[in-house]
């Protein structure tokens, strides 16, 4: 088994700056939706905290990401994946080569970014977790 997977599963690596929202809804989202085909990990270029709203926004779905930290990059080196996915712009123009058998960009807009109410801010992190999960359902099913 390579990487605690089975040899079946295609593992991917999703990258983003801070690894606080949208690679870290992706990776949760991959796990829980195409559990036994896909593994995903998550990891930024400049690592921060899981953003709180992220965490809320999953746990709609019943997904609990609670628990997840912000990774760098680092962590991964020498570790190759299936798929690598760069999911901002900036990871995109600033992240080192990366081992994967396929690289893909989908830039997606930073919902840290929102201000507002916090029903604004849940609106639109519940819109960049669905536009995620359809590009996700897309792509890999």
């Amino acid at each position: 088994m390579k990487g605690g997977r089975p040899p079946t599963q295609k593992s991917i690596l999703f990258i983003c700056t801070h690894n606080s929202a949208r690679s870290q809804m992706a990776e949760g989202l991959v796990n829980r939706f195409l559990k036994g085909r896909y593994h995903a990990e998550s990891a930024g270029t400049k690592p921060g905290r899981v953003n709180p709203y992220a965490i809320w926004v999953m746990k709609e779905l019943g997904i609990d990401i609670s628990l997840a930290r912000s990774k760098s990059l680092k962590e991964f080196e020498g570790k190759e994946f299936d798929f690598v996915v760069t999911v901002c712009s900036n990871a995109a123009e600033t992240c080192p080569f990366f081992p994967g058998r396929e690289h893909l960009h989908q830039a997606f807009e930073d919902p840290a970014l929102a201000t507002g109410t916090e029903e604004e801010m849940l609106r639109v992190f519940r819109a960049s977790r669905d536009q995620i999960r359809a590009w996700i359902e897309g792509q890999f099913k």
